[in-house]
């Protein structure tokens, strides 16, 4: 199936691993040109070699830290320059770490919504008056379960990510008639180093095995078993491309059955 975006240009954040890395990946097997960033220059870099060199499209990596304020603005700009344009942006970054909800503090805060609603609304909202001029765009944003189903330990998560999700849905209504459509992505558990972190992570704090709280969590989803990377990137693909044109703010699981509740 042509997806319609075989030379567009797309701008992809945490793509050094996980989800957007395989977000990456994907958008360059449909022949999209990439700007990838992350804040570790290393990895970004081989990973941005392995990706031109398997799909033979142009890759530019860019360093930053989205906790940083300005980092959007700068980010915006260079993926413009790189590129001649970015007409797809998925908006993904690193996480908050665990937290008991009755022991947040202001610092924490500030760098979750600097972090999961701050820079990516600055990044999307930099790159909108050129893709609304332009009559086509793609955002999306790669969330979490969480800000619909609330993750526990998770809040500075559950809320920043609610956060961005309020300005993609309130957004979306406004650019559609410009030919731009926002969407979002909500992962569920997916083999991810997050969710092994995650997972150790609880296992070191309750005196479980790993295997342990790994059953605990597969009981839950119904599929009965975590998913792939690949299988979240497949629709961040598609919600970038032509064939998704009538789909906008939208937020769509790709989580196993996990979430329980309705839309």
């Amino acid at each position: 199936m042509d997806l319609g975006i075989r030379g567009r240009a797309a701008l992809v954040g945490g793509a050094s691993s996980g989800l957007g890395r395989a977000s990456a990946e994907r958008l360059a097997a449909e022949g999209c040109r990439l700007a990838i960033w992350s804040r570790g220059e290393e990895r970004l870099v081989a990973v941005a070699e392995e990706i031109r060199r398997r799909h033979g499209v142009d890759v530019v990596s860019l360093v930053g830290d989205a906790e940083e304020p300005g980092a959007a603005g700068r980010i915006a700009a260079e993926a413009t320059a790189a590129l001649g344009r970015v007409d797809i942006v998925v908006l993904n970054a690193g996480y908050p770490p665990p937290v008991d909800p009755t022991k947040t503090d202001a610092a924490g805060w500030a760098r979750a919504f600097q972090l999961l609603a701050t820079t990516p609304i600055e990044l999307a909202t930099a790159l909108l008056p050129a893709m609304r001029a332009a009559g086509w765009g793609r955002i999306v944003a790669i969330l979490s379960s969480g800000i619909r189903q609330p993750i526990p330990d998770l809040v500075y998560s559950n809320a920043g990510r609610g956060a961005l999700a309020a300005w993609l849905k309130t957004t979306a209504r406004l650019v559609a008639g410009d030919g731009v459509t926002i969407n979002g992505v909500l992962p569920g558990r997916l083999s991810t180093p997050r969710i092994e972190s995650l997972d150790r992570g609880r296992a070191e704090g309750t005196g479980q095995s790993i295997e342990s709280v790994r059953a605990a969590h597969l009981a839950a989803i119904p599929a009965g078993r975590y998913g792939r990377p690949d299988e979240l990137a497949t629709l961040v693909t598609y919600l970038a491309s032509d064939l998704a044109s009538y789909q906008t703010g939208t937020f769509s699981a790709v989580d196993g059955g996990l979430i329980s509740g309705l839309p």
